[in-house]
């Protein structure tokens, strides 16, 4: 079951549930749009995935299993992995 975090671990940005603007990668690792297009280059800090669209989990199902509470925050610095791996195919990082 998908965590669906809180906010953006960059910038701490609000993204609810029915937010379009929160990606994820593989690893559930959760940034806004804005964080994954102008400073991570579409290259995950934590694993160097890419990002996709955060699925909305159906309002029916929130009860069940709601998102998470906790925040994940830990702003990124632009690192010699980053740098790296922005111009890489993600399917060969």
């Amino acid at each position: 079951m998908l965590a669906i975090r809180p906010t953006c671990e960059n910038c701490d940005k609000l993204l609810p549930n029915t937010s379009n603007e929160a990606m994820i990668c593989s690893y559930e690792c959760t940034f806004c749009k804005d964080c994954v297009d102008q400073v991570l280059k579409n290259v995950c800090p934590n694993c160097g995935g890419g990002f996709e669209k955060s699925p909305t989990r159906p309002s029916g199902q929130l009860l069940k299993y709601p998102p998470q509470k906790e925040k994940v925050l830990k702003p990124v610095a632009i690192n010699s992995f980053l740098e790296k791996n922005i111009n890489v195919d993600l399917r060969e990082r």
